[in-house]
């Protein structure tokens, strides 16, 4: 998701750029506006940017000033310039402050949109070199989790890999220190090493989340003071995925596809967490014997219906806790516990921490 900061003085140009960039993707919005550079600046103290759209000759801050300020202050963020003067040394200098391009208003659509497909590469490029230079760098001080992570997808290991993602989680966020941004390149680094050093061309992420987007945390607005915990949860849903891709590839290369029948049993299940699962009742619903449907379960899966069942309602139970206000005694009836000291028994077992303290791990 591309955040954008709109600065214009003229309120009409300001909304009909704002209406621009809105027009161009659902990923990209637009997170602030401002009137001149200084209002822009004060609201950067406070709120999350990537990108910054400006006019040139404002009161106050003109808009190369602002580049040249975001480029000290904020250099992860890149900026467009917007300007009504045709004239080469605004260009110029323009270009000198690393800007991405300068449009001449009235702006363009087909322009605008050429130059936020640009920031988006510009962006995703450079974060991902960054990230990148940081993994080579440290992960060879920190193999054995890596290497716990090898083990656990060729052995299909479902059982402790929450507890394992919540320990890289910890990892990478030590590695990038304040640059929180970073975390969703780190965490693509590490998903993809891990397949590189799985050495098996048909294991592969068939899957690409762009932050926050699949946790429902996309908010157009995202404040400094939440960062950290907004892109911790963006990297470790993306690590649980690529967890959960790569095991699936894994499964798939060893037993073939997936049966029907199998997939249909586990959406049954993710639909009824909050009801009493039974084997029998699964093998009911199929047609089949108890002993059929928990052989084909473990052969396609991994995992024993049981298992499976625990599985669910934790990583539901743990979406609850962090993106709720529920209680941990009102999560645990809504993912089927009633007695809610064996809930946060089996919530520690699987995720290292009680749901209280793992809530206040991921806030803190």
């Amino acid at each position: 998701m591309l955040r954008v900061l709109v600065v214009e003085d003229a309120p009409i140009i300001r909304s009909s750029i704002i209406k621009s960039v809105e027009r161009f993707d659902p990923t990209v919005i637009v997170s602030g506006e401002a009137a001149n550079g200084v209002e822009a600046l004060e609201w950067l103290e406070d709120y999350h940017a990537d990108l910054c759209i400006t006019d040139v000759k404002m009161p106050h801050m003109d808009g190369l000033e602002l580049i040249f300020q975001l480029g000290n202050r904020y250099p992860e963020m890149v900026a467009i310039v917007v300007s009504s003067y045709d004239e080469f040394d605004y260009a110029k200098q323009s270009i000198e402050l690393d800007a991405i391009d300068y449009i001449l208003k009235p702006v363009d659509q087909s322009k605008l949109n050429r130059a936020l497909s640009k920031s988006i590469e510009k962006l995703t490029a450079s974060r991902l070199q960054h990230a990148s230079a940081i993994f080579i760098k440290r992960l060879p001080h920190h193999r054995p989790i890596m290497n716990q992570w090898l083990e656990h997808i060729r052995t299909l290991r479902v059982e402790t890999m929450p507890m394992l993602i919540v320990e890289t989680l910890a990892l990478l966020r030590d590695w990038v220190g304040e640059q929180y941004f970073l975390l969703n390149a780190l965490s693509m680094c590490w998903l993809q090493t891990v397949i590189e050093e799985l050495h098996d061309p048909k294991l592969s992420l068939s899957f690409d989340l762009d932050e926050g987007q699949d946790l429902g945390l996309g908010e157009d607005v995202l404040e400094k003071l939440n960062l950290r915990f907004y892109f911790s949860l963006c990297a470790v849903r993306r690590l649980e995925e690529g967890a959960h891709c790569l095991m699936r590839s894994m499964r798939e290369v060893r037993v073939g596809q997936g049966s029907r029948l199998i997939e249909n049993t586990k959406q049954y299940i993710s639909e009824h967490l909050a009801e009493k699962i039974s084997i029998q009742e699964l093998a009911d619903l199929a047609s089949i014997s108890r002993s059929t449907i928990a052989a084909m379960f473990k052969q396609e899966t991994g995992s024993t219906i049981n298992q499976y069942v625990v599985e669910e309602r934790m990583r539901r139970a743990r979406d609850m806790l962090l993106n709720t206000g529920l209680r941990s005694y009102e999560v645990a009836n809504k993912v089927g516990y009633e007695d809610v000291i064996y809930f946060a028994q089996l919530f520690k077992k699987h995720y290292g921490f009680s749901p209280i303290e793992y809530k206040k791990r991921m806030e803190s």
